[in-house]
């Protein structure tokens, strides 16, 4: 019997979160051989732009409602939960106490993700503080942006996966590079709303503001469920290079686009944070920076599906660039994967949703050679 792997081609569009853990579990497939490029405006060292929203997430799991009511999401988010636990030891992802103070009293047997999360509790009334009325606790994970982006491109790079800075306005411009036979995955994120030949106006701009400190006296994580567009949350995160750091959060305006910093709101950030850990008052405690970035949301929730896309692209306001290909008139069509719209869940996502992608390329693979 025959072990030698199909060959396909493979081009990645988008370098965050989604972008490299896809490429990540392709360049792993045990029964195809994926020659894969990824293609981005921003690349993981590109830590200070607003352009994407990867390195200012608060990059923990925490729960939310879709995961909740959508039983696909809920997977994604089970198998990238337990991947993040299992890479604890690597030191890449911190094991996170986390504390949830809310309004009112929730038994625990009603949360979805009671059995997701591992040593979950009641808190008792004297460990809730003023004015919340109830909480739970119990363990989770958070990683640090700017070392675990970094850390999957490397590991991408030893395995021979190229990357290459270009600022994708259409996907006319990736017809010759995809190929007639290539698999296109689109992990764009916001991005996919202006690119021309998805064009996908469901995506909205969730405005986030944090504030990165360092803190060594923060040792665990904690949020107020108030499901309001000012949430406040605490997440300490890990650091080789930095360590003792934390997020200190937040806002959560969907439709606003503004990157700039609104230093009103931080004020009132550090005050609520300081408020639930007036350890942050204290001289050891320092403001690093202040980060704004655009999550990217989706009505009807993140988009994983294939598409095929007939080229050259046809356009009813036949306004469509000249990519500068002589060969650009030629018809065919390209698969596409596409991977985007986890507004503020891409981290906690990345690896189931990285999976059912990984499977889809491996159906179509598999397809293309039985016929």
């Amino acid at each position: 019997m025959s072990t030698t792997k199909a060959e396909q081609s493979l081009v990645v569009l988008g370098a965050g979160v989604l972008g490299l853990t896809i490429a990540y579990l392709a360049s792993l497939a045990d029964d195809v051989s994926f020659n894969i490029k990824v293609i981005a405006r921003d690349l993981p060292e590109d830590t200070d732009s607003q352009a994407w929203a990867s390195p200012y997430a608060g990059a923990n799991w925490s729960p939310m409602e879709l995961g909740g009511r959508d039983e696909r999401v809920r997977k994604w988010e089970e198998k990238t939960f337990n991947k993040l636990w299992d890479m604890i030891p690597t030191g890449l992802v911190k094991l996170l106490h986390t504390k949830v103070y809310s309004a009112q009293r929730e038994n625990v047997s009603d949360l979805w993700w009671k059995d997701l999360v591992q040593n979950i509790r009641v808190l008792s009334p004297s460990d809730v503080p003023e004015p919340f009325k109830a909480g739970v606790a119990f363990d989770t994970v958070s990683v640090n942006p700017t070392e675990y982006l970094p850390w999957l491109q490397s590991e991408l790079i030893s395995r021979g996966v190229t990357f290459e800075r270009r600022n994708v306005r259409s996907l006319d411009e990736l017809r010759s590079l995809v190929g007639p036979d290539g698999i296109l995955v689109n992990a764009s994120s916001l991005g996919s709303r202006s690119i021309i030949g998805v064009e996908d106006t469901k995506l909205y701009p969730i405005r986030g503001q944090t504030i990165l400190v360092h803190a060594p006296g923060l040792q665990e994580c904690l949020i107020v469920d108030q499901g309001t567009e000012e949430p406040t949350y605490i997440i300490p995160r890990p650091g080789k290079g930095q360590p003792d750091t934390a997020i200190l959060g937040g806002t959560f305006q969907p439709g606003n686009w503004d990157t700039s910093l609104d230093m009103q709101i931080a004020r009132g950030i550090f005050d609520r944070c300081a408020a639930l850990a007036p350890c942050l008052k204290s001289a050891e405690s320092k403001i690093l920076k202040h980060n704004v970035g655009l999550r990217p949301g989706r009505d009807g929730g993140p988009r994983v599906e294939l598409e095929r896309i007939a080229l050259p692209l046809q356009s009813t306001h036949d306004l469509i660039p000249w990519n500068g290909n002589p060969t650009s008139d030629r018809e065919q069509s390209m698969l596409v994967v596409h991977a985007y719209g986890f507004g503020p869940a891409g981290f906690q996502r990345s690896w189931g949703a990285a999976e059912e992608v990984l499977e889809l390329m491996k159906a179509q693979v598999a397809l293309k050679h039985n016929n």
